[in-house]
């Protein structure tokens, strides 16, 4: 075992471990004590409901993530990327369709693999404490609609960037990261028109108080927004959920139909109000502009490792290819992945509490956004105590705790 293979082994097991004792703490900080901030909103049932929520989540992560760790490392020490990749170059289908396979066999493995986990997740738990909403129908077509897509989008971009490291030299990364920002980009317009909809179905808001208080609040802050859909996130969940998407004319606000059952007109103008303020505050660009600076760095260092003898020898093959080095870099790669990550999430965390300010400054009603985002916590079981390390660690968003205090101050 080289130094390679012992760096990756190392943090492999790290993370695991550094996650593991994050969500121990996480469960040794639930109290039955309720936060005064809810005392309007849980009866001790519901509360118990939301900790043994969290509780059963957090073991059967447990299970699938030692589960995961298991298989990659008898994968990896029974060879089976040597044996993959011998199997592959005698098909002599050249250097990207070569990749293409490969990568894509490693990709459909670990899907085979979650499956099981996945179907207990939506079928057991989110069952048993009244969120699922899938049948099996919906299920099954969403895995084909999702092989669709990374074979229709994925692949493309991933032979794109097999033969610029094959052909391009030493300004390969470069090509690679051109092409991956127009990628990006190109999402950010097709996804909210085109892919989204092949899983949901996006209805306009029809006319009615809603929309009429949505028009009027968009009108006073002089935001230029057509484009108000409902989701039947009750397809899927009983959970409740809006957002802000797309740029350009494809820019629209989704609410989710289990949202706008379970709130008021008063408390929805105040989830809107923050959405737009992450588009106003230029949070979703500066997601963008983020997330195309961490592919750039990653790319560039992959350019050192994607022939380098060391990252092959880690996982025992002796034959160079740029599309098994792409799987080894990913690997090498994730202790940089997990600190930008990190940074990310500080960010995000900002970015939040700017929003829920810009609501608050721009409808003069502080009260709707802390009642919606109480109410929110209680219809997801969202745990009110999470440990600040768990927070650090895992959270986008700030505890529901945090911003409703802040939005009282």
């Amino acid at each position: 075992m080289n130094y390679i293979a012992v760096i990756i082994l190392i943090t492999l097991l790290a993370d695991f471990i550094l996650h593991t004792a994050a969500d121990i703490l996480n469960l040794k900080n639930l109290t039955s004590e309720l936060p005064d901030e809810f005392s309007d909103m849980y009866d001790a049932e519901k509360y118990t409901k939301a900790q043994e929520y969290l509780k059963i989540n957090t073991r059967f992560g447990w299970i699938s993530s030692s589960f995961d760790v298991i298989i990659l490392l008898i994968f990896w020490f029974g060879k089976g990327f040597v044996y993959l990749d011998l199997w592959v170059k005698s098909l002599e289908m050249g250097a990207v369709f070569s990749g293409l396979i490969y990568i894509g066999i490693l990709i459909l493995l670990k899907a085979i693999i979650s499956l099981p986990f996945s179907i207990y997740d939506t079928f057991v738990i989110e069952e048993r404490f009244g969120f699922n909403k899938t049948t099996a129908v919906t299920f099954i077509s969403d895995i084909f609609k999702g092989l669709f897509l990374a074979i229709l989008i994925g692949g493309p971009l991933l032979a794109a960037i097999l033969y610029f490291f094959e052909r391009a030299g030493e300004g390969a990364w470069l090509y690679c990261w051109a092409v991956s920002i127009l990628f990006i980009l190109i999402l950010q317009f097709a996804a909210p028109v085109w892919i989204m909809p092949l899983f949901n179905k996006f209805e306009p808001l029809g006319g009615g108080k809603l929309k009429d208080a949505i028009v009027e609040y968009a009108g006073s802050i002089g935001f230029s927004l057509k484009n108000i859909y409902v989701m039947d996130g009750s397809k899927r969940s009983g959970k409740a959920n809006a957002f802000f998407t797309g740029f350009g004319k494809s820019k629209r606000i989704v609410l989710f139909d289990t949202l706008i059952e379970k709130h008021n007109v008063s408390e929805l103008i105040a989830v809107i109000a923050h959405e737009m303020g992450h588009y106003r505050k230029k949070h979703i660009l500066q997601g963008v502009i983020l997330g195309i600076i961490k592919m750039g760095l990653m790319f560039f260092i992959l350019s050192f490792f994607i022939s380098y003898q060391g990252l092959f020898s880690a996982f025992y093959m002796q034959d160079k290819s740029v599309y098994a080095g792409l799987v080894f870099f990913g690997m090498l790669y994730a202790p940089i992945d997990f600190f930008t990550g990190i940074i990310t999430q500080i960010f995000s965390r900002k970015n939040e509490y700017e929003a829920d300010k810009f609501a608050v400054e721009t409808t003069g009603d502080s009260v709707s956004l802390s009642t919606a985002l109480k109410k929110l916590s209680v219809e997801n079981l969202s745990n009110l105590v999470p440990h600040p390390f768990y927070v650090f660690l895992n959270y986008s968003h700030p505890p529901l705790l945090d911003r409703i205090r802040a939005l009282s101050s």
